[in-house]
């Protein structure tokens, strides 16, 4: 269904007219190569080729005739050579499908298929990594709060969160072009990947022509890891577009509202209460990166098969091929879209410092303690005490409760400090000094 969403470019890939195109490619290249081997005539391979011509300018009739035949036939590749067969009206369709099987087709297409679509992912990630960029070059010293456990931790800059999320991205694109390259395999080797029918030149001819490696060896079908390896990388994908999206999500609560996903003219956001800005896109994308997931996990079921092959691969394969390839392309064009209309909020980041009263400057406090000689226990105690404090101080319902100033007012921990040193660390300016070298070291 998703595939109604998606790029134009991308759903072409997955239809049956160019299933059947790559089809008559493979088969026409085949007997080509037969041709050069002294089986097919070129007479007769001239013929196949004037036939197949005629389908591949008209590939939507091809489709619908393959589709009428496989009615009684029940066997779609039977269906497609007879279709072919018809058109050509010749003996020489004699040679068509000569030493070929179904799998032989069938995957050698999905790799060409899959090759088609990792490019056309390749690109479109490459233009979410665009959009990051330039939200982290725009916020690379906006100060926000860091969180472990959702508990405000130490501060951080807006910009070096966004370039973590570049930074993996970039390994998401490292790891779809690997895939790209494991998904690059054809065969052509016959009914139990023996070549006791076509010769292994004409398997090697065939896939360098397509773009693709030889499988280096195969039963009837490719080894189905290849194709798991292939969804598993596109499902870590969605695990990472994920992980970003319930970091969005959260900061978008309305008690956090540090980021806001874009909310068009026009846009409702619930159909009861009219005041609502919900999420919706980043929780689009946090259930779709789970059918991903799904996905994935049935590539790998269909790794086991029995013997030389079975078909219980072949069913999944129809669905989780093309809608994995589409599902992650309209990810991306969310993530693209999302990412360029992004609302950041730098004074409610700053609003949401102060919330913990200056105590991320805890572990700067202790490790200054440590290296004035205190115990680590010694420090952490002192620290710990004066942190507790100023929770003390807010609950008691002062507004003016501040860690630095508790911790100013504490003879035992000011006697280990000059005037000034405790502002001097308890700053911004402190935990932001390598920021510059963290966007160096991502390529930013």
């Amino acid at each position: 269904m998703i595939a109604r969403y998606t790029r134009p470019e991308m759903r072409a890939i997955w239809t049956d007219e160019n299933k059947l195109r790559i089809w008559l490619q493979i088969e026409l290249l085949t007997c080509e190569a037969l041709v050069r081997e002294g089986i097919v005539p070129k007479a007769d391979f001239e013929r196949i080729r004037r036939g197949c011509a005629k389908w591949l300018k008209d590939l939507p009739g091809l489709v619908a005739r393959q589709k009428e035949l496989e009615k009684t036939l029940n066997h779609d590749v039977i269906a497609f050579t007879t279709a072919v067969a018809e058109k050509i009206n010749h003996k020489a369709s004699r040679w068509f499908h000569f030493g070929l099987t179904s799998s032989a087709v069938g995957d050698t297409c999905y790799a060409v298929q899959m090759v088609q679509s990792a490019d056309l992912l390749l690109k479109g990630l490459k233009r979410v990594r665009r959009a990051v960029a330039k939200q982290a070059r725009r916020h690379k010293y906006t100060p926000c709060i860091g969180r472990s456990h959702g508990i405000h931790a130490e501060p951080t800059t807006f910009g070096l969160k966004l370039a973590g999320m570049y930074d993996e991205l970039g390994r998401a694109e490292r790891r779809l072009q690997a895939a790209r390259e494991t998904a690059a395999v054809g065969k052509i080797s016959g009914a139990v990947g023996t070549n006791a029918h076509l010769p292994p030149r004409v398997e090697a001819w065939v896939c360098r022509k397509l773009g693709l490696k030889p499988a280096p060896i195969s039963t009837q079908i490719v080894p189905r890891d290849i194709h798991a390896e292939f969804q598993a990388a596109l499902a870590l994908i969605g695990a990472s577009i994920e992980r970003w999206a319930v970091e969005f999500r959260h900061l978008q609560r309305t008690e956090v509202l540090e980021a806001e996903e874009p909310f068009t003219k026009g846009q409702k956001g619930s159909s009861a209460m009219p005041h609502k800005r919900n999420p919706i896109t980043w929780e689009r994308l946090t259930g779709l990166a789970r059918v991903l997931r799904g996905n994935a996990l049935a590539a790998m079921e269909n790794v086991a098969l029995w013997h030389e092959r079975d078909i219980s691969h072949s069913s999944a394969e129809r669905i989780i091929f093309p809608d994995s390839c589409c599902l992650l392309d309209y990810m991306f064009g969310l993530l693209e879209r999302l990412m360029e209309g992004l609302a950041v909020y730098p004074e409610n980041m700053r609003r949401n410092l102060g919330l913990s009263l200056g105590m991320w400057n805890s572990q700067t406090v202790l490790l200054a303690l440590v290296r004035k000689g205190l115990t680590r226990e010694q420090a952490y105690a002192l620290v710990q005490r004066n942190a507790m404090k100023t929770w003390e101080v807010r609950h008691a319902g002062r507004e003016d409760a501040d860690f630095l100033e508790v911790l100013k007012s504490d003879p035992e921990v000011a006697r280990h400090f000059e005037p000034g040193e405790l502002e001097s660390l308890c700053s911004l300016d402190f935990h932001f000094r390598h920021v510059d070298y963290r966007f160096k070291q991502v390529g930013l």
